[in-house]
């Protein structure tokens, strides 16, 4: 077995052990029964997307609490999408690995987590009274042919994106006592099972930059890049807004131009950011994108 090998092997014995030893079932780790405190945010404001801007300020207290909830809904419903396409990308990873290995079975455990998650993100959505926001039709079709053409280092970092951008959010939600006790609670389960898998994909994106040269380097970098703007771009969907009788087209354009969003975007994504730049997952024309994400 090679140094590689051995570290990959070891990294994932651990994970599988931490696994074993504290996982969540959200079916009986959360009451779904109980009743949603009224007033209360679902949403820290501070990150919302139209917090600072003349049409926030032009909300009442009430549509504001109901602007966060249909925000919380949008980004469980992006999580709910994000996990499924994490799993078909997962399983072309872990294929042609050794079954018997430790590296393939964390993640087929990590799977298993993503599974709950959806079920978790799901079963949240309903409790609140919401419905699921729809993906637009450029992320769905990004997303099949991410899920079907990515490889190596852009796959995993594409998850480690998503993973990292989510975890930021919420280790700050799981806190905010303004919030709805079970959004503080999804938010704990997911921090607590999501560190495993960015440790997980972290490691391994590193051993294999290491290996990959400069022409795909170039194109892992635009690939992730591309796959990083769909990802902010979806975290809300342009309909929340309507909730609260605010113009679709005019609020999203707020949003966009909204210098406290953008702020909380590049907050959301500095760690993920500062690492994949550091194993050079970002540079070149690729930075523009990231740019325009509002991720940099």
């Amino acid at each position: 077995m090679t140094t590689t090998e051995s570290a990959r092997e070891d990294t994932a014995a651990r994970l599988l052990a931490a696994s074993a030893r504290r996982s969540y079932d959200p079916a009986v780790d959360i009451d779904w029964n109980a009743p949603l405190p009224e007033g209360m945010y679902h949403w820290p404001p501070e990150r919302m997307s139209l917090y600072g801007t003349a049409l926030w300020d032009g909300l009442t207290e009430e549509q504001r609490v109901e602007l966060s909830h249909h925000e919380a809904t949008s980004m469980a419903s992006t999580g709910i999408w994000f996990e499924m396409f994490s799993i078909q990308m997962l399983i072309r990873y872990v294929y042609r690995f050794e079954p018997t290995e430790a590296h393939p079975q964390y993640a087929l455990t990590e799977m298993g987590d993503e599974c709950r998650h959806i079920v978790m993100f799901g079963r949240s959505i309903e409790a609140a009274g919401a419905k699921a926001y729809r993906l637009s039709h450029l992320a769905s079709v990004m997303g099949r042919i991410m899920a079907h053409t990515a490889w190596g280092p852009s796959l995993l970092a594409t998850i480690l994106t998503a993973e990292e951008l989510t975890d930021t959010f919420q280790r700050e939600t799981m806190v905010d006592e303004r919030l709805q006790p079970m959004v503080r609670g999804v938010g704990r389960i997911h921090v607590v099972e999501e560190a495993r898998h960015v440790q997980w994909a972290r490691e391994e994106v590193t051993r294999l930059m290491a290996q990959t040269g400069w022409f795909g380097r170039a194109v892992h970098r635009v690939v992730l890049a591309g796959a990083a703007f769909v990802v902010a771009r979806g975290l809300i969907n342009p309909r929340v807004y309507e909730s609260v009788g605010l113009s679709r087209r005019k609020a999203r354009r707020a949003a966009l131009a909204n210098p406290n969003y953008a702020a909380t975007l590049r907050w959301a994504a500095a760690k993920v950011v500062s690492y994949l730049d550091e194993v050079g997952l970002i540079g070149g024309p690729s930075k523009l994108i990231w740019r325009l994400a509002r991720l940099i």
